[in-house]
């Protein structure tokens, strides 16, 4: 599936945050929506599916930077999904905190 990937659907599956920014500041929509995810759902799921497959801590970099750059933290996916819901799912207890910080603003 990665070869149809927008690049920024693809700079986010790889956690690649400075690619991600540089395509953000280039124009890129922070709301985009690919197949079954938004860029923010699609980041908190590779950060969260990324610490659970290399048992390393969870990281939040391209969820930060998607928020930095605007993502709405409250849109859901095709499938209905919120960004807090799919962190949740994950325990992933910085995102979460991100994005209560975003909602609450």
């Amino acid at each position: 599936m990665s070869a149809y990937w927008t690049p920024a659907h693809h700079a986010v599956e790889n956690e690649d945050a400075e690619t991600l920014a540089r395509l953000l500041a280039d124009g890129s929509d922070p709301d985009e929506v690919f197949s079954t995810m938004t860029l923010l759902t699609h980041a908190i799921d590779a950060e969260g599916d990324g610490a659970l497959q290399s048992g390393q801590p969870l990281t939040v970099h391209t969820t930060a930077v998607l928020l930095a750059f605007g993502a709405d933290p409250q849109l859901a996916d095709p499938d209905g999904r919120t960004p807090m819901d799919v962190a949740k799912h994950y325990s992933h207890d910085l995102a979460v905190q991100l994005l209560r910080d975003r909602i609450s603003d």
